[in-house]
């Protein structure tokens, strides 16, 4: 056969368009092999798979082939199994060609790939999470393959692999300053609501809701903090607080609970300020319920009377402690009486003497300099807390939020 039909037979039989491997001098196809091919070659132009597959088969079928016709023929099995959509007998004719040392690596790497794609779109996904983990393994990192390795997974419904996949890949991304793949977030937040993980699944919107800001993704990051029962009792008024900012607080009973745990947590005017806000609204001090409210407030009042007699008190009692708890307690109560510079002055101290939990602390100092008006302060505050119990998913719910208040004036 010519060498021009050798070298057309070689590019129609690739998927891929790449450079063809140097043909040797010895490598010439018999006449029976040769006209076989020729007319696969012509029926796959033709769309007429099946014919073309009837080809191969008979060129396949001549005795004594040389190792070159073997390997041709494998070429041409690849083109029209992969055009017909055959995953199977694609699959078995690249394992061949990839097998050969007449096959260059970047070929090698371009069928493995072809293997996990014609797999993923015949929906085959366990043989293509298969192909893609193996051409990750021997080609290397590929941000394409690997997310249609987490697609694999998805779609089985193999919600831990997918994480898996997916969880250092939005890390990697996010470490680097680059903006995560909507999809790929979308699967993350998805895959850990089906698994009941909603630390991962809460931080998945927190990055949704970042960097693409939607409606609806706020909303769903909102409930994620709701009902995320791994958030610790320290952090429930912060969820309300990030509730009422995003304008999620809307009823009377919430209002009376973060108004109570602002008293148990002995901040008495933030509780006040919390009230206040309900009365604005017209949420409180509405219905049979009012007067109940009425004598909270009164309560609370009085509370926060008493508390500014007794800073000062405080603040002596909460220095000669151990730890910084109490003084970080102080300072925010400080800052709340008007006191800003005062008290952020002791919250920090608090922090640098030590304290239970350091990421809510700072947490805390960013809401405390929010506060006092110092808005470039708190973004950089919150955007050192760190930590997975729901802290650092708040911080950044802040930082989105003043972003956005920003961008608005």
């Amino acid at each position: 056969m010519t060498m021009r039909f050798v070298r057309s037979l070689l590019c129609s039989a690739t998927v891929f368009s790449l450079a063809i491997p140097a043909v040797q001098a010895a490598d010439t196809l018999s006449q029976p092999v040769g006209v076989a091919l020729q007319q696969a070659q012509s029926a796959l132009a033709a769309h007429n798979y099946a014919k073309a597959m009837d080809a191969v088969n008979e060129a396949d079928a001549v005795a004594g082939k040389s190792a070159y016709e073997d390997y041709t023929i494998a070429q041409m099995r690849a083109a029209v199994a992969s055009q017909a959509g055959n995953v199977a007998q694609a699959t078995a004719a690249y394992e061949k060609l990839i097998a050969s040392p007449r096959t260059p690596r970047n070929l090698k790497n371009q069928m493995l790939m072809s293997e996990g794609s014609m797999a993923y779109n015949a929906k085959d996904y366990p043989r293509a999470a298969a192909a893609i983990q193996r051409y990750l393994k021997e080609a290397g990192p590929n941000p394409a393959m690997e997310t249609l390795l987490a697609q694999s997974y998805y779609l089985q419904k193999d919600y831990a692999h997918t994480l898996s996949v997916l969880t250092p890949i939005v890390s990697r991304t996010v470490k680097a300053g680059q903006k995560p793949v909507e999809s790929q977030l979308q699967m993350l937040a998805a895959s850990a609501t089906a698994l009941k993980d909603s630390t991962t699944a809460t931080h998945a919107y927190v990055l949704l809701a970042t960097y693409y800001p939607k409606k609806e993704y706020w909303a769903l990051l909102l409930h994620e903090l709701v009902v995320n029962t791994k958030i610790p009792a320290a952090l429930q008024l912060d969820v309300y607080r990030i509730r009422l900012a995003a304008g999620d607080i809307s009823t009377a009973r919430d209002f009376m609970e973060m108004t109570e745990i602002a008293m148990q947590g002995h901040m008495p005017q933030l509780a006040l300020d919390l009230m206040n806000q309900g009365y604005q609204q017209g949420i409180l001090g509405q219905g049979a319920e009012a007067p109940r409210q009425a004598r909270l407030k009164a309560m609370v009042e009085k509370t926060v009377a008493a508390r500014k007699e007794s800073i000062e008190a405080d603040e002596k009692a909460a220095l000669a402690q151990t730890s910084g708890n109490e003084l970080l307690n102080v300072g925010y109560n400080y800052v709340t009486f008007g006191q800003a510079s005062k008290g952020l002055a002791l919250m920090q101290q608090a922090i640098t003497k030590g304290v239970t939990d350091p990421d809510i602390a700072r947490l805390h100092l960013g809401l405390a300099q929010m506060q006092a008006g110092q808005k470039a302060e708190a973004i950089q505050t919150f955007k050192s807390v760190a930590g997975d119990n729901g802290a650092y998913d708040i911080a950044q719910l802040w930082v989105l939020r003043l972003g956005q208040s920003a961008a608005t004036h």
